[in-house]
């Protein structure tokens, strides 16, 4: 009898495909893998395509920390119209003439949602109001509002603007942009700010998430080839790539291991996650300084 096949522990990069949702290429990855214990770091909408990171086996205890880092994606914006999504999924609700919106007004919209800004999230995100999804409240007609929610764009640039003729004929403006930005930060929320502040509207046609954290696009392969060969990033080279590194002698490691808070050095104050390994490499634990100790996170060792 042939024993089966132990699932590699680590992250593996997708470049999600359009009209997919995340739980969807979560789903094949489950058969890709074959195990249940996958998940992921952070949604990607339907619509949109790109970096979606996976943790398989062990790893899945990464994803909740590797969601808060920054992301950086390439869009499209749609000046002219607006939609019940504030993406190219939803009804189109109003059209108006983009046709006389300059590149100095544009860009001076554009410095507005760029740095520390209060944003809006959509209605139909997965925001939990009072414990029910946005988007299922807003599927059910009713009325209510999100609160704004402090994100940082790191930077907003434009690189492209084209005119445009919609389909009923109304002249609309596509931009070409990119955006760095924090966790939580919803972009086809900026394409509905950016119209709104410019009196016409906008919406989001095309959505690319080139980066999460320190994970590019070039390290991301798509369904089929993940089908043909499954890449597995080891769980010890994404805990080094995304957290800083403490490497510890073997007596600290086996502390560490047994539960002792460990005296962490002063580089690690306020640093957030950092990822322990021992004299041969080995990652043992996610740490957070905490009153000049390490308290433990997740342990892998």
């Amino acid at each position: 009898m042939t024993s089966k096949p132990t699932p590699p522990d680590g992250l593996v990069i997708v470049d999600k495909p359009s009209g997919f949702t995340s739980h969807d290429v979560v789903a094949k990855m489950r058969g890709i893998a074959r195990t249940r214990r996958v998940g992921h770091a952070g949604t990607l909408d339907p619509m949109a395509t790109g970096v979606l990171v996976l943790g398989i086996e062990r790893a899945t205890k990464l994803l909740g920390h590797l969601a808060l880092t920054e992301k950086e994606y390439l869009g499209t914006v749609r000046l002219g119209q607006n939609t019940v999504t504030d993406d190219a999924e939803g009804e189109i609700i109003s059209s108006t003439d983009a046709s006389k919106v300059t590149r100095e007004a544009v860009d001076t919209g554009v410095a507005k949602l760029t740095g520390a800004i209060m944003q809006v999230p959509s209605k139909v995100s997965a925001i939990k109001i009072d414990g029910v999804r946005s988007y299922k409240r807003a599927r059910e007609g009713e009325d209510f509002e999100i609160p704004a929610r402090p994100v940082t764009v790191s930077s907003f640039a434009v690189y492209d603007v084209r005119d445009a003729v919609a389909e009923d004929g109304t002249p609309v403006l596509d931009l070409v942009v990119s955006v760095v930005c924090s966790s939580g930060t919803y972009i086809r929320a900026l394409a509905r700010d950016l119209g709104a502040d410019l009196g016409v509207g906008g919406h989001l046609t095309a959505l690319r998430r080139t980066r999460v954290g320190p994970y590019k696009l070039d390290a991301a392969r798509t369904l089929d080839q993940l089908q043909q060969e499954l890449t597995v990033m080891p769980i010890a080279d994404a805990a080094g790539a995304a957290f800083p590194r403490w490497n510890v002698d073997a007596k600290r490691a086996r502390l560490l291991l047994n539960g002792v808070r460990l005296e962490m050095p002063d580089e690690y104050a306020g640093a957030g996650p950092v990822a322990v390994f021992d004299p041969e490499g080995r990652f043992l634990a996610l740490v957070e300084e905490q009153k000049g100790k390490a308290k433990s996170l997740a342990v892998f060792a």
